[in-house]
């Protein structure tokens, strides 16, 4: 699936993937997505979207923002930044997806 829109803002992105269905907030741990007390195996996901925003001088203020789905119809925000800050495990998960991602576009 090609990305539709870009929006200019991450909190613009999540406000429009929410009123899309995208309503559950995903925390990433290893191969897992959290959402408070339920955890789901990131295995069974798809990267529907994902918005890239990156600062104009500070490397900090790289994020990207993912909109992600499974088959049974369970939707979520993925927000993470790039760099240090990730652990190799999620790096990963992340980059495994990715590559789903990658070849549905083509």
């Amino acid at each position: 699936m090609k990305q539709k829109f870009h929006y200019a803002t991450i909190s613009e992105a999540i406000e429009q993937l929410k009123k899309q269905g995208f309503t559950l907030d995903f925390n990433l741990h290893k191969n897992r997505f959290k959402v408070g007390e339920t955890e789901y195996t990131a295995d069974e996901f798809e990267i529907v979207d994902l918005y890239r925003y990156e600062g104009p001088s500070d490397p900090a203020d790289e994020a990207t923002v993912y909109a992600l789905a499974n088959q049974a119809g369970v939707k979520g925000i993925l927000v993470t930044g790039y760099g240090p800050s990730a652990d190799e495990e999620s790096e990963e998960t992340l980059k495994h997806l990715h590559y789903k991602y990658n070849q549905d576009q083509q």
